[in-house]
């Protein structure tokens, strides 16, 4: 049921519309490409949850290959049509072996063969709208995919971040008509949780909430990045974990334990 509802808001004409005219990286996908510019002409690439298109007008000119999949039809019907011809399309220059663009769910990438990608990017959160036994097989799935040595790069929610949103003193201000309306967001997002308390997230590894975004519509994966590193351990080795905001990877413990982003990036080398 929640793969199902977030399925039908990701294909809503104005949610479509909204990522089709979104063109920035983040901070962390600039650390990302600057890191591996060197490489990605030779390297084979697969784009996950590609949206309307994103990412794709930053790598797609860059990598060998480019292979960007969506699971919702309409995702990727206005990702075409930014891409793909027209004369509204975007002319920028693909990799030496063109771009492709397929409904696909996550889930299942088994028209892929093995050990094929040397570069998987999974952005924007696009993992954390699955539940979670589903989420550990994607997991799967790209390993199967990616090269041994290759490189997982994807972004995920922090719960620790989040879990302080329910304590409501946290949301008061000196300027009562902010106050107000942090409040009346407060409320929604208790309406929206029901017997979610900031105490219970305190103990927890991942939770799946309902957040403001798309107006409450969607229910979101939250995880710990210690507990994120768990998931990844049996199919990635040297995870390193880059800040949303700033792109610089956090390398000491205390610095992950107090970050407040509200997502964070991973990357893994591939087993």
């Amino acid at each position: 049921m929640i793969s199902e509802n977030n399925h039908k808001t990701y294909s809503t004409p104005g949610v479509v519309q909204y990522y089709t005219e979104l063109k920035q990286l983040q901070p962390a996908e600039t650390t990302i490409l600057k890191w591996l510019k060197p490489r990605l002409s030779q390297m084979k690439m697969l784009d996950i949850g590609v949206g309307g298109g994103r990412t794709t007008q930053h790598f797609a000119p860059l990598v060998g290959e480019y292979i960007g999949i969506d699971y919702s039809e309409k995702m990727i019907a206005a990702c075409q049509k930014r891409f793909s011809g027209g004369d509204s399309a975007q002319r920028i220059p693909y990799g030496n072996r063109g771009i492709r663009l397929e409904v696909c769910d996550a889930r299942d990438l088994s028209r892929f063969p093995e050990n094929y990608f040397d570069f998987i990017l999974f952005s924007f959160n696009g993992i954390d709208f699955i539940p979670h036994s589903d989420r550990l097989q994607v997991f799967e799935q790209i390993r199967r995919v990616g090269k041994p040595g290759g490189y997982f790069y994807f972004s995920t929610h922090n719960l620790q971040a989040m879990a302080p949103e329910f304590n409501w003193q946290k949301h008061l201000s000196f300027n009562p008509i902010v106050t107000y309306v942090n409040l009346v967001m407060w409320g929604f997002l208790r309406l929206c949780n029901p017997g979610i308390t900031g105490d219970r997230l305190k103990s927890s590894g991942y939770a799946i909430l309902r957040d403001e975004s798309h107006n409450f519509r969607l229910q979101t994966y939250y995880i710990r990045p210690q507990e994120q590193v768990q998931q990844l351990t049996p199919n990635f080795r040297d995870i390193k974990i880059y800040s949303w905001k700033t792109g610089l990877e956090l390398t000491c413990a205390s610095d992950l334990y107090s970050n407040d982003d509200m997502w964070l990036y991973y990357l893994g080398v591939i087993q």
